[in-house]
């Protein structure tokens, strides 16, 4: 039985060192958009432990929520803690991730990347099997955050087999 209710991502949140670089990057690089900030939030109480399992005294110096385009909104806390913070964990270690922006134009948009100064790794890569009709490339945040572009104008090759269908921005909404 799936979770009940359960209609899709709402949002993803991930930490930075800082907000106001983060912002930046996201706002004046990628063309994301704040819609609003919350905090700070401290406790004195073991509140943070047992609800967002950090030290309990860490404290959330400010979150920010931003949308991007057509995709799912995400949120940006920066925290001050007693404990030292981990490094930015790459795709391959526990708790690795990316964040990937899908843009019409891939090799307009790496030419834009590169011309802000954003180190763009590797080459474009061309998906296969299910995945057939997109291309994607890795790039990184000035604090080296892992983020992808991709792209599929045409689709990608598993829609046409599957019931299941990503969004598509060249495709008429249902």
């Amino acid at each position: 039985m799936p979770l009940p209710g359960m209609r899709g991502t709402d949002h993803i949140g991930f930490t930075v060192p800082d907000l106001d670089q983060a912002e930046r990057f996201f706002v004046d690089i990628i063309g994301c958009q704040r819609v609003y900030a919350l905090g700070p939030f401290e406790r004195e109480d073991d509140w943070m432990e047992e609800q967002l399992n950090v030290h309990p005294r860490s404290v959330i110096k400010e979150n920010r929520h931003f949308r991007c385009g057509h995709g799912t909104n995400f949120e940006i806390f920066e925290w001050t803690t007693p404990e030292p913070p981990a490094s930015q964990p790459r795709n391959s270690d526990i708790g690795g991730h990316h964040l990937a922006f899908y843009v019409d134009d891939l090799d307009l948009a790496i030419d834009y990347l590169r011309s802000e100064g954003v180190e763009v790794l590797g080459d474009i890569v061309i998906s296969k099997q299910g995945a057939a009709g997109q291309r994607w490339i890795y790039f990184l945040t000035p604090w080296g955050m892992q983020c992808e572009l991709v792209s599929y104008p045409n689709g990608k090759a598993y829609e046409a087999e599957s019931e299941v269908v990503m969004w598509n921005p060249t495709r008429p909404a249902d």
